[in-house]
């Protein structure tokens, strides 16, 4: 038994180790461009539900990117959503109520893309910072790729101890998980995406029908990415480098709360690999520091192994102050604080902006 679990450790800190190596050079990050001719043809759209505190950090940066419209759906907000995004120089459209069958973030994408002009569709998210040279940095991305999704994951930018805790875990999971040439691969287990930042040419876009192809998906991002894989789309993924950043969650209530949505359908909607996984990532990361380690050399390298992952990751992504590689020290600590996350998301209903969703 203590040889298998010796195996089994090995083997998937040796995996992790050589995904991150690979991704190291073979993953995309965004680079600031110019904004090309062609911006006019652009369309960024942002579903907003109850975002007025995230719209002035976004809609400044977003609008000065020289796309030919921007347009904010208001998702039934009750915190002046509307009015701050009229302000701040958008276009503002009223979301319609939601109709059966669909859940919120679809809906108000789909209602985006319909509202739209452009021949490219770029959906982003309220809490999503737009820097100079990101349109034109994402558009020469998805040229270059040949996609018909590029998603993109923003540089995290974290404030408070709290967002530290989990947040930063979107990183850890793509880049120690999927070695970016997996991309290439047909199969929709080779599917990764962010809904924080989702790139369409129209005609893709149309072609799989938009959004309802997700209509009742929690985590939409991902199974629109799996779909349009089945589909024989082409998916590409990329870092947002110093172009994009986001500040997802503020604090660790919230990050409970937003990963608790998701983990259901991150585990193929299985109670029972659920508490696998958690099972697995306690003995991995944590176990190695209750065993003795006289006479175990190994248990060094796995102790090394849950330290060192998060910051060599910070590192990949461009997080690179003191306190982004001290994050690499929660290792050890990280699976005790995800059981919040594991326990919200066995429940049958979970809650999200207001809204409740049965799993």
């Amino acid at each position: 038994m203590r040889w298998a679990l010796s195996a089994l450790l090995t083997a998937f800190f040796g995996y992790k180790a050589a995904s991150l190596l690979v991704n190291a050079f073979a993953f995309p990050r965004l680079e600031a461009q110019p904004t090309p001719a062609g911006a006019a043809r652009v369309s960024l759209l942002v579903p907003a539900r109850n975002e007025s505190h995230n719209l002035p950090h976004l809609l400044p940066g977003l609008l000065a990117q020289g796309a030919g419209e921007v347009i904010v759906l208001d998702d039934a907000s009750t915190d002046g959503t509307a009015q701050v995004a009229r302000a701040l120089g958008a276009r503002v459209r009223a979301g319609r109520p939601l109709p059966p069958g669909w859940h919120g973030k679809p809906w108000a994408c789909q209602q985006l893309a319909e509202a739209a002009r452009g021949e490219v569709l770029i959906f982003t998210d309220a809490d999503v910072r737009w820097h100079p040279g990101a349109l034109g940095a994402v558009l020469r991305e998805l040229e270059r790729s040949g996609a018909d999704l590029l998603s993109v994951y923003p540089r995290q930018q974290n404030v408070r101890p709290g967002e530290r805790l989990l947040t930063p875990l979107v990183d850890a999971v793509l880049l120690t998980l999927l070695p970016a040439p997996l991309l290439r691969l047909p199969q929709r287990s080779a599917s990764a995406a962010n809904g924080q930042l989702m790139a369409f040419h129209r005609a893709a876009y149309e072609w799989v029908g938009g959004h309802s192809l997700v209509r009742e998906a929690l985590l939409e991002d991902v199974a629109f990415a799996q779909g349009l894989k089945a589909r024989g789309g082409r998916l590409a993924l990329a870092l947002g480098g110093d172009v994009v950043g986001v500040r997802m969650y503020r604090s660790y209530t919230d990050s409970v709360e937003g990963f608790g949505k998701n983990a259901f359908s991150v585990h193929g909607r299985s109670h029972m690999l659920m508490a696998a996984s958690f099972s697995w990532h306690l003995a991995a990361y944590t176990l190695p520091w209750l065993l003795p380690a006289r006479g175990r050399p190994g248990v060094w390298v796995w102790r090394a192994a849950t330290v060192l992952e998060r910051s060599l990751v910070n590192l990949l992504t461009g997080r690179r102050t003191a306190t982004d590689l001290a994050e690499g020290l929660l290792g050890p600590v990280t699976p005790l604080l995800t059981l919040p996350v594991y326990l919200r998301a066995m429940r049958r209903r979970v809650t999200w902006k207001g809204r409740a969703y049965e799993q």
